[in-house]
């Protein structure tokens, strides 16, 4: 299995959010943009979806930018993937003109392989994997914008 590119933004963004409250103040699009090297327009879809589950919220304005809005020891990552992944299965066996399609076992195991994979996942949570050293940095990374945009306002 291979996450898809948006299920990576997706956690980056989570994680980052997680940690970034720290500082009081709330991360913008162009921060994170900036922070990960990502596509702001790729980023705003993300974010939308991400808004929609109801993970993080949004606000307008010059005060405004993106906060997290779900408890980061509640969220489990197995969760958080397989709504950014979607309920899809590993093989599509409707869209492929295959013989064995009748009696094919594959496409069972496949799905209880990829209910572990994210049973396994929902063992942690966004607060797990956004603590140590990576909280540490992403706080570092969030603190640096912060002083770099209020040296520029001056």
């Amino acid at each position: 299995m291979h996450l898809t590119r948006f299920s990576d933004i997706g956690l980056r963004v989570l994680i980052y959010l997680s940690r970034a409250k720290a500082e009081r103040a709330p991360a913008t699009v162009a921060e994170i943009a900036l922070q990960f090297e990502l596509s702001t327009h790729h980023l705003v879809k993300v974010v939308g979806h991400l808004g929609r589950a109801g993970w993080l919220q949004a606000t307008r304005g010059r005060q405004g930018g993106l906060r997290l809005s779900v408890d980061p020891a509640l969220l489990q990552i197995g969760t958080v993937l397989r709504e950014l992944e979607g309920d899809a299965e590993l093989v599509d066996c409707e869209a492929q003109a295959c013989r064995l399609k009748q009696d094919c076992v594959l496409r069972g195991a496949l799905q209880v392989g990829l209910d572990a994979f994210y049973t396994a996942m929902n063992a942690y949570t966004l607060a797990d994997i956004s603590g140590g050293a990576t909280g540490e940095q992403i706080v570092r990374m969030h603190r640096n914008i912060l002083h770099t945009s209020a040296a520029l306002d001056r």
